[in-house]
């Protein structure tokens, strides 16, 4: 069921668990894989989103930690076949991923075959089943409103825990608006991610209070830090 946060309320602790650290850049060294991992523990984040080279080295270094390691599936465009993107989840799986971001596929979508897009969904979160959530992530930057709501649907059709609104590759990332649509647009089992170019505590906050329960996010050091001197500075 979707949690309950709002930005007047929320604790750092809660703050911190809707985050999933992103390290997914291309050009992403393991010495800088290391160092992410290491502010993701030392911050309690929900979990860390690494490439799908980097599972068993994420997985290492936070063992005995509360950070979840996620991995990427399609990523970053969705043009993938669907078997090599059921494929990909078992591969991250087996090496011990709990969560999948999933891209959807997006030519597809707009192309109005609802059915492959909802089959391909289907087939990786019945991969997942028992082992992770799937989070699908439906790039908003190429998608009308119409086809945001339609993309929505078959996720939750399909089974999975959450939408989520960009891979960072796209032109423009999430907005307020998105996440309040995306959250009208699926059931409360279903939870929504805002993802790409949410930088400051502010626009976390701000996605927060329109539905989001988890953010993708770099600066996650910064924005947590600016939470804590925010909240330090009213008590008395």
């Amino acid at each position: 069921m979707t949690m309950s946060l709002n930005s007047k309320t929320i604790t750092l602790q809660q703050l911190a668990k809707t985050i999933d650290h992103s390290l997914l850049k291309p050009e992403m060294t393991e010495a800088e894989v290391i160092a992410g991992c290491e502010i993701a523990r030392r911050y309690h984040v929900a979990s860390v989103c690494v490439k799908p080279c980097h599972v068993r080295l994420a997985v290492r270094l936070l063992e005995g930690s509360d950070v979840a390691v996620g991995s990427v599936v399609g990523f970053p465009h969705g043009s993938q076949t669907s078997e090599v993107k059921v494929s990909e989840a078992r591969q991250a799986l087996a090496d011990g991923a709990t969560e999948l971001d999933m891209v959807m596929n997006i030519g597809e979508l707009r192309s109005g075959h609802m059915e492959y897009v909802r089959d391909e969904i289907r087939a990786v979160v019945e991969t997942a089943a028992g082992q992770a959530i799937v989070k699908v992530i439906l790039e908003n930057a190429y998608l009308t409103d119409e086809q945001k709501v339609i993309a929505c649907k078959l996720c939750e059709e399909a089974g999975a825990d959450f939408v989520k609104t960009s891979t960072g590759y796209a032109p423009t990332g999430a907005t307020v608006q998105d996440i309040q649509l995306m959250r009208k647009s699926v059931g409360p089992q279903v939870q929504v991610k805002a993802a790409h170019g949410v930088r400051t505590l502010e626009a976390v906050l701000a996605m927060i209070d329109a539905g989001a329960t988890r953010i993708g996010a770099t600066a996650t050091a910064v924005i947590l830090d600016d939470f804590k001197k925010q909240r330090d500075s009213t008590v008395v």
